[in-house]
């Protein structure tokens, strides 16, 4: 199944500086499975954003496990501004699509049940998107956490270090981006290059940013628009997590080649680095490797101490000046996380372009029936 027909309320294409601006009506988007810990934070930042306009939130609702779909339901039959669809198939592109196809306004604002906007998001991206011209604004996602696991995960995210130094994990200047997180969405721009590929599970987003960047549009980056993000609550989700993330990244490096940025290969390299280390080890242990050629061999394990000192600098960082406080706790978490991130992605990434991701989905966003809240 390709990215879905575009909806047959087609708008003409908006000129540069013109368009959506603070007192339009807006549309936010969210998809949600599994959520229950999340969604009402969630729901809350959407509806206290004011753009002087009508706003509507349009939830694309899985078949969840925890009790989200009954929060829901009561978060829906108190509030006008949010309606429910139902996304039985539970893929995020999919939920995307059935969430914008019911929505009614003209721009569309991307939201993660996981998130939290900030004040004054959404009338922000209207701004930058008459200002600019853009077709896409996006902001910088700020992760943050509520246990010492999940503290290691947010500075992770955070740092250049564990997710490659993409511009909206941090970036401060202004301008044209490769993508843009969630994003605020023209829906002429939309409806004129196609909605979410629904064969791709993740980085769909990477994806309809390329399309929106070749149909000869804008995507732009904007640091004042900011999103908290919660990250996994434990060791295995990550894990979960970031391999899917990975395998899908390969599917992408398949399909569309060298326009994938070349951090995207570290990771990869890291496990290449460590299966040959292991290899080698053994041979040295053995005695098959042995004086000069054993010597020579050593050579790999340069790069991996180097690592190890990495993560352990990470570690023992102080805390951001925003966020000082760094408990022991959080610092030995630290030093699981950043390689679980690192070689997790590696791992799916290296099995996505051998073999591509096939129907791999992230099953850290798989729940149990009875997820205590915090």
């Amino acid at each position: 199944m390709t990215q879905s027909d575009p909806s047959s309320r087609a708008e003409e294409a908006v000129p540069p500086g013109d368009g959506p601006a603070p007192g339009t009506g807006v549309s936010f988007v969210m998809p949600v499975l599994n959520e229950r810990r999340y969604l009402e934070h969630a729901v809350a930042s959407v509806l206290a954003q004011d753009v002087g306009g009508p706003t509507e939130l349009v939830l694309a609702l899985g078949p969840s496990t925890d009790g989200t779909t009954e929060l829901a339901m009561r978060l829906a039959a108190a509030e006008p501004r949010l309606r429910i669809v139902h996304n039985p198939a539970a893929h995020i592109p999919v939920g995307l699509n059935l969430a914008i196809l019911a929505s009614t306004h003209p721009t569309i604002i991307r939201v993660d049940a996981h998130s939290e906007l900030s004040p004054g998001y959404a009338r922000r991206g209207l701004e930058t998107l008459a200002r600019t011209g853009a077709a896409n604004v996006g902001g910088v996602m700020r992760a943050d956490g509520r246990t010492p696991f999940q503290a290691a995960v947010a500075r992770a995210y955070n740092s250049p270090v564990g997710l490659g130094g993409g511009s909206y994990h941090g970036g401060t200047r202004e301008g044209p981006a490769e993508s843009a997180y969630l994003g605020v969405l023209r829906r002429a721009v939309l409806d004129e290059v196609g909605l979410f590929d629904e064969t791709i599970r993740r980085g769909e987003d990477w994806e309809l940013n390329l399309r929106i960047r070749r149909a000869g549009h804008t995507v732009w980056f904007d640091p004042e628009l900011s999103v908290t993000y919660w990250p996994r609550e434990s060791w295995i989700r990550l894990a979960r997590q970031f391999r899917a993330t990975g395998a899908w990244r390969g599917e992408l490096v398949r399909r569309y080649g060298r326009r994938n940025g070349v951090r995207f290969f570290a990771p990869p390299a890291l496990v290449l680095l460590v299966a040959l280390a292991l290899v080698i080890g053994v041979l040295q242990v053995t005695g098959v490797l042995s004086g000069l050629g054993a010597l020579i061999a050593s050579l790999v394990y340069v790069p991996l101490a180097a690592y190890a000192l990495l993560v352990a600098a990470m570690a023992l960082a102080p805390g951001r000046p925003a966020d000082p406080v760094r408990t022991p706790r959080e610092r030995i978490w630290t030093l699981a996380v950043l390689p679980t991130m690192h070689l997790s992605w590696g791992l799916g990434f290296l099995g996505g372009i051998l073999r591509g991701a096939g129907d791999t989905v992230d099953a850290s966003r798989l729940g149990t029936r009875n997820t205590p809240l915090p």
